[in-house]
């Protein structure tokens, strides 16, 4: 690749970058192309070498945000090696991500959006929940009863999340991160311990 290709890939990169992490904390609507480019160090001029229009540029980082879960997934997983749901749990239910939303999970903040959203968006969405789901039940045996409880446990870390972000108290905030977290972790471990 040359200099000039080059320099275009990463310039492209950056806009992406840069895309996905805005509309993780602003939603699909609210950035705009200007203040896009202008985040990633570029010019509005120049937009139209890399997208072919603003809702190519939001699909391609929407995309590029759901996937960008899947390491972070993986690495929640390995924070605690003696019981790796614990750990995806601890980590995903944080008031660290709670307050990151530009760089957390973007099955929450695009939610209602790829409800409503194109074909293309509902299968990106679809993708990540798909990946989700074989990470968890992957955790424990992979059964049908582990992806039956891959499914309540993702369902139930998302809307925690959403709703830990949406509402006006801290205190019923930081209480729906804990609550929803201590009991996940109890289901698992009623559900591991041995049949007597």
């Amino acid at each position: 690749m040359g200099h000039s290709q080059a320099a275009r890939a990463a310039s492209r990169e950056r806009v992406l970058q840069v895309t996905a992490r805005r509309i993780r904390e602003e939603g699909l609507t609210r950035p705009g192309v200007a203040d896009l480019m202008k985040e990633a160090g570029l010019t509005h001029g120049g937009f139209y070498k890399h997208f072919t229009s603003r809702d190519d540029l939001i699909t391609q980082a929407a995309a590029l945000a759901l996937e960008e879960g899947s390491a972070k997934m993986e690495r929640a997983a390995r924070t605690n090696e003696q019981a790796p749901r614990t750990g995806l749990i601890d980590s995903y239910l944080a008031k660290q991500h709670r307050d990151a939303p530009g760089t957390g999970c973007a099955l929450v903040t695009l939610g209602a959006a790829a409800g409503r959203g194109d074909q293309g968006l509902k299968e990106a969405y679809e993708r990540q929940v798909r990946t989700y789901l074989d990470l968890i039940a992957g955790l424990d045996d992979g059964s049908e009863g582990a992806r039956a409880e891959a499914m309540l446990t993702l369902s139930a870390l998302v809307g925690a999340m959403l709703m830990a972000r949406a509402v006006a108290d801290p205190a019923l905030s930081d209480q729906l991160l804990t609550t929803v977290a201590d009991r996940l972790k109890q289901r698992q471990s009623h559900d591991s311990a041995p049949a007597a």
